[in-house]
């Protein structure tokens, strides 16, 4: 189709004028002027530096030394590990693992002052313990309340390795409620599962929220699965860090049995009406224990203690705490296809007994 020519070149001159006034307003734009590092810095980052800001002149240095023993050829054997001032007046929680079997015990602080340090006590079973040493105010961390963490929120990790002033890594909180073995055989609940990476020598140290309260203490780290570090929540290491200052150990009790995770048939679960169909086979008895003093029997199940649904051995600890010591206590167990009832009465656990 022929344009006419009335309309020839009207739509090209409007065009090549608007472009020219596009061209022009361009090219008079005034130059935004980048911001300074303050307005670039975003709330994360922010939140971050002021957990650092708060916790980090708590975050110390533990360096171990294990003395050599007798036949024993070469140098004495060291280590190290971090830890947090939680008292003004020189204690100081950290791992277990970090303190255990030392014979010599330093600690630097994050202004770079050495101090001897003397084990208060330790507690495997959670892997915690607690130093002290002779120094009074100083900067300490405060413990926050664990059971207000929720998942997604921001979590750093904080650590004082041998050789490096202090280190810092940061993420979210990936799980709660996990639950994990100590190096003594028992089950630590509770425990804060993050992404803040572990740095080697940062077992002990905290793991802060964002208002700079200590919401756990880092203990250890999946090697086989990246990014994977996990906490001991702040609840457990208030109360456990409370008992070791004041008595220098956590008292638990024990019944003496052997046992083992079994299942049980489902026409006994349906019949006994019983509340899982797991329990704790006694394989072995302690001659003159609590359980032997009760009539228990090797190739009893244990399905419940003190009225409360057992279903594993690590269930069965949960209950032997130390609330029941000297306490008779009812326990339920399925004899070949019987139920029965017995009373057993659990002592304190000393730590030559290492089972139930």
């Amino acid at each position: 189709m022929k344009i006419p020519a009335a309309f020839q070149g009207r739509r090209t001159g409007k065009l090549v004028r608007t472009l020219s006034e596009t061209d022009s307003a361009v090219a008079d734009a005034p130059i935004q002027s980048p911001s300074n590092d303050d307005e670039l810095l975003d709330s994360y980052s922010k939140s971050v530096m002021h957990a650092v800001e708060m916790v980090g002149p708590a975050v110390v240095n533990i360096h171990t030394q294990k003395a050599s023993r007798p036949n024993h050829r070469g140098p004495d054997s060291g280590g190290s590990g971090s830890g947090f001032v939680i008292a003004p007046d020189g204690f100081i929680l950290t791992n277990s693992h970090v303190v255990h079997g030392a014979d010599k015990l330093e600690v630097t602080l994050a202004d770079g002052q050495v101090h001897r340090a003397s084990l208060i006590g330790e507690d495997p079973e959670t892997d915690l313990a607690v130093l002290r040493i002779n120094a009074s105010q100083l900067a300490h961390a405060r413990l926050g309340n664990s059971k207000s963490i929720r998942v997604g929120q921001i979590a750093v990790a904080i650590g004082s390795p041998f050789g490096f002033q202090q280190t810092v890594t940061a993420g979210v909180v990936s799980a709660l409620g996990r639950s994990m073995r100590s190096q003594s055989g028992r089950l630590i609940d509770n425990v804060i599962q993050t992404d803040a990476a572990l740095n080697p020598g940062n077992s002990g140290g905290p793991l802060v929220n964002s208002r700079g309260e200590v919401i756990g203490v880092n203990t250890a780290i999946i090697l086989p699965a990246q990014g994977i570090c996990f906490a001991i929540a702040s609840n457990t290491a208030e109360f456990v860090a409370a008992w070791l200052i004041k008595e220098g150990r956590i008292r638990r009790s024990w019944i003496g049995v052997i046992g083992q995770n079994v299942p049980i048939h489902r026409r006994i679960v349906v019949f006994h009406r019983l509340a899982a169909d797991q329990g704790v086979l006694v394989s072995g008895i302690e001659p003159g224990s609590p359980a032997s003093r009760a009539g228990l029997r090797e190739g009893d199940v244990i399905v419940a203690f003190g009225g409360e649904p057992v279903s594993s051995i690590d269930e069965l600890h949960r209950h032997l705490v130390a609330k029941v010591i000297g306490i008779p206590s009812l326990v339920t167990v399925i004899r070949h296809t019987e139920k029965l009832e017995r009373v057993v009465t659990p002592e304190e656990l000393v730590r030559d007994h290492q089972r139930n």
